[in-house]
């Protein structure tokens, strides 16, 4: 099993900054993909960022030029810096992790989400 947390969420400014972290810890062989999504009162869960274990990153349009993920793989963390926060950002987002298991099993697994919120 494979537990993630999550930190650094919390009340911005509009233009503010924040990062968030995600580790992953317990049984694992190896991490693949790493990513957040958010999701905003009444609407569908969406991918925000994701990045592979190669450092390939993707973004989702409304958030490109503004928020960068990445990851320290000695550490089983990723990352979402997150800049120019707009009111529309506010969210509670999640981390998740594709991994494969220390019994060479694939999976993947979900942070218990983290709230943002971006208001003046």
């Amino acid at each position: 099993q494979v537990h993630l947390v999550e930190s650094g969420g919390g009340l911005v400014q509009p233009g503010g900054s924040l990062r968030l972290s995600c580790a992953a810890s317990g049984s694992i062989f190896s991490i693949n993909a790493m990513g957040w999504y958010r999701q905003a009162p009444g609407k569908q869960r969406e991918l925000v960022a994701a990045i592979t274990s190669g450092g390939s990153t993707k973004y989702a349009d409304s958030v490109k030029d503004r928020f960068t993920i990445s990851r320290d793989n000695a550490k089983n963390t990723v990352y979402l810096q997150m800049f120019s926060l707009k009111p529309e950002d506010t969210a509670v987002y999640y981390c998740n992790v594709d991994f494969v298991s220390a019994g060479r099993v694939r999976g993947d697994s979900w942070g218990q989400g983290t709230q943002v919120t971006v208001s003046s």
